[in-house]
């Protein structure tokens, strides 16, 4: 029986496509594909089970094994969940690791239930290998990086533009101490992916924001990184009150929306103080203990005084951790690497606009 195939096309990513994701969770949760659902051929269980059949007795063993533990009812809800997300997206593509034994054997079961839907051809692994090209593609192309002291609001210009390169929003982490997302973080492969699709529609110049090669837990793919390094630059400068503002509505407005949002007022109030204070706590050797101490004092007081309504108190911890922690952890930095050329130093609007024109002026570029 020759059941239809599809090729392993990023474009199915950039149209929205629903992928239906057969192989088991923990598959899965190591790393899927963008706009991909998990509906799995077997369970973590059965996948173990399985894959020993076929390691001590071979490909046949490891199938009859297979057949037996997904028949009856098993076999029938699984089969139920496809095709109720057929009902809901009935242009989705199904997909296994490599396109091979577990997505026919859905597309199978399915036709016998009278539903006919491809496959794609290699499966995840065809899938990433082009995504991770084209990363490695777009290490080539021309790019501005943006750089500026904490609460300069650099990644509100690189989300700007419409070549901008959000790298911090692949990764769901703000790139410091206090920049973790309260969701969890994506893997390093999903981090990939995102960050691979957001590459597919640009391909002239890019704008991204300067990083160090690790974000929260995900890294910069390596060939990328090197593009970014010697790229020319442009510098951010805000006065400290404005930086002030930013850092605050960035580490406690927006912050306690999500956790308000995703937990309740309770627990997210909770869940949001533990993480602020966790994360103070780890600047320990930065800081050193006296600092740390009345950092955390102050901070202590700060949400007190919030729970009482005045939501501004927390800037008593704030602006000593922008002047005596992020800035001089910049400066050391820009002393660090002088041989950086900065096209452009002004202000937030400055810096927009600088951003504009350069991208422009790389298009026309290429188009003469």
């Amino acid at each position: 029986m020759k059941l239809p195939l599809v090729p392993a096309d990023p474009a199915l990513l950039v149209e929205g496509r629903t992928l239906i994701d057969v192989r088991a969770p923990v598959e899965f949760a190591q790393g899927s594909l963008p706009g991909a659902v998990n509906l799995p051929l077997m369970n973590n269980e059965e996948r173990h089970q399985v894959g020993i059949a076929y390691k001590e007795s071979g490909q046949q063993a490891a199938i009859a094994l297979g057949e037996r533990l997904v028949s009856g009812e098993i076999k029938a809800a699984r089969i139920e969940a496809w095709k109720r997300q057929l009902e809901a997206a009935p242009d989705a593509i199904i997909y296994c690791f490599r396109g091979g034994l577990r997505s026919q054997i859905a597309q199978r079961w399915l036709l016998e239930a009278g539903v006919e839907r491809p496959r794609i051809e290699g499966g995840w692994k065809a899938m990433r290998q082009a995504l991770c090209a084209r990363i490695d593609d777009a290490a080539a192309q021309p790019m501005l990086v943006v750089g500026g002291l904490t609460g300069c609001a650099k990644t509100s210009i690189v989300q700007a533009l419409d070549n901008g390169l959000d790298l911090e929003g692949c990764a769901r982490h703000k790139g410091s101490a206090f920049g973790r997302h309260p969701l969890i973080a994506p893997s390093q492969i999903d981090f990939e992916h995102a960050m691979g699709l957001r590459l597919l529609s640009l391909h002239g110049p890019l704008v991204l924001e300067d990083e160090s090669r690790h974000i929260g837990a995900a890294n910069i793919p390596l060939e990328f990184w090197r593009g970014m390094e010697p790229a020319p630059r442009i510098r951010v400068e805000m006065p400290l009150d404005w930086r002030l503002n930013q850092i605050h509505k960035d580490y406690i407005d927006d912050l306690w929306t999500i956790y308000r949002n995703q937990f309740g007022e309770r627990l997210g109030w909770s869940l949001m103080r533990k993480q602020l204070s966790t994360a103070l706590g780890r600047l320990k050797k930065r800081l050193g203990s006296a600092r740390l101490a009345r950092l955390q004092r102050l901070q202590t007081l700060a949400f007190r005084e919030h729970e009482a309504g005045n939501r501004q108190a927390h800037e008593a911890w704030l602006a000593p951790l922008l002047t005596e922690y992020y800035d001089p952890m910049y400066r050391y930095q820009l002393e660090k690497h002088t041989e950086r050329r900065f096209l452009h130093v002004g202000d937030w609007d400055s810096c927009l606009e600088f951003a504009r024109a350069w991208s422009q002026q790389q298009r026309d570029g290429v188009a003469n």
